[in-house]
């Protein structure tokens, strides 16, 4: 079996566009699909996805290993968001060849699995609120979706510093949130990397009152000494990855003991197997796996098969809803029941994609969100959930 072409599809998805990949080889009908949304360099990655079938038509898609070593050390430039996303998207669609090829979901390739769902933290649900009363609203709802964490960012434009009236809100919104839901859920507080080591230790120290889950990505990501540092001074839980994107970083991360939980993205950080190290690393570390997974249907696809056969998984990322046309783009069937989402059974990553359908969503620019205090504007009217309950 043979590699015999790449093709790359974006598809507008609102506050992003989605990037994804299909690995075509010499036997009929048989393809893999792949992932490598990468927010605001669509184009850019999408390219990167192409380059790698200069070096990679006439392989075979088999070796998977054997791509990722060569795909690594080939680049020279190693390593960074957008050849660690072309890689990572690659590498999974040809786990899906390999898996449709023998019969099997990819799980039963990474030595079989050990849960048939997984439990999930909501993000997105606090789309367009605004005040402290329109997050308890919403977060009661997602709550009543069967939801038992809760994930979002209160802090508006700031960066590296946050003004008194500022950090006001954000813990008035915290507590209201908390107070909605009572012992229903947990809060999950996340800083999109935005402040420096004392304004993250102030805001530790202060969201210790709400009992929160972790606080997530509190400094920028480059400085994982200062993570480190900021865990050290703080009883708040930290967590991070999420723009580290090798094994080689993570190492680091371990050896400085910057955070209690790990959120590697399989679209980002080399895909399958590569999260499949790291999480093994994490184990050894006894840290626990909690994948960052806010992007597109086949990223959620594959990070379901890791899910299901890392040991020392505990929560995936899941957005409660999504645009409509999510459902038009491909044959995704997810199940989310008691708070836990199913892992497919099917051959391969157990979903396809429709190219023909994102025509009808071409590419849109999006820009950042994070400094414009609109952060909560993350879905359009009329989205909805894409599981099924």
């Amino acid at each position: 079996m043979k590699i015999t072409k790449i093709n790359t599809y974006i598809c507008h998805a609102y506050r992003t566009n989605w990037v994804f990949v299909r690995v075509e080889t010499n036997v009929p009908g048989l393809y893999g699909v792949g992932e490598a949304t990468l927010e605001y360099k669509e184009h850019t990655v999408a390219m990167a996805c192409q380059e790698l079938e200069r070096d990679f038509v006439g392989h075979d898609p088999h070796n998977i290993e054997a791509f990722f070593h060569l795909a690594y050390r080939n680049a020279y430039w190693r390593g960074g968001p957008v050849l660690m996303s072309a890689i990572s998207a690659v590498e999974m669609a040809l786990w899906d060849i390999k898996g449709k090829d023998l019969g099997v979901p990819v799980y039963q390739l990474l030595g079989g699995k050990l849960r048939d769902a997984v439990p999930c933290y909501a993000n997105g649900w606090f789309a367009s609120a605004k005040s402290p009363d329109e997050f308890a609203e919403m977060a009661k709802k997602a709550v009543e979706q069967g939801f038992t964490a809760l994930k979002w960012d209160p802090f508006g434009s700031a960066y590296l510093q946050i003004d008194r009236k500022g950090m006001d809100h954000a813990l008035s919104c915290v507590a209201a949130v908390c107070d909605a839901i009572q012992d229903k859920a947990d809060v999950i507080i996340e800083a999109h990397g935005r402040f420096d080591v004392p304004t993250a230790i102030r805001l530790g120290h202060a969201l210790e009152a709400f009992d929160v889950l972790w606080f997530e990505e509190p400094i920028p990501p480059q400085n994982l000494e200062g993570l480190a540092e900021v865990k050290r001074r703080i009883k708040v839980p930290i967590s991070g990855g999420e723009r580290l994107y090798n094994k080689w970083e993570y190492k680091t991360l371990f050896d400085l003991k910057a955070v209690d939980y790990i959120q590697p993205d399989v679209s980002h950080a080399g895909g399958i197997m590569e999260l499949k190290k790291i999480a093994a690393m994490a184990e050894a570390n006894h840290i626990p796996f909690c994948p960052h997974n806010p992007s597109g249907p086949v990223a959620n696809a594959a990070t379901l098969q890791l899910a299901a056969c890392v040991p020392n998984f505990f929560l995936l990322e899941t957005m409660s809803s999504d645009v409509p046309w999510r459902r038009e783009i491909c044959d995704e069937e997810v199940v989310f029941t008691e708070g836990k989402m199913g892992i497919p059974d099917k051959p391969g990553l157990g979903i396809d994609i429709f190219p023909e359908q994102m025509e009808k969503y071409p590419y849109k620019a999006v820009g950042l969100r994070h400094y414009k205090n609109t952060l909560t504007d993350i879905r359009p009217e009329g989205a909805i959930s894409y599981f099924k309950n």
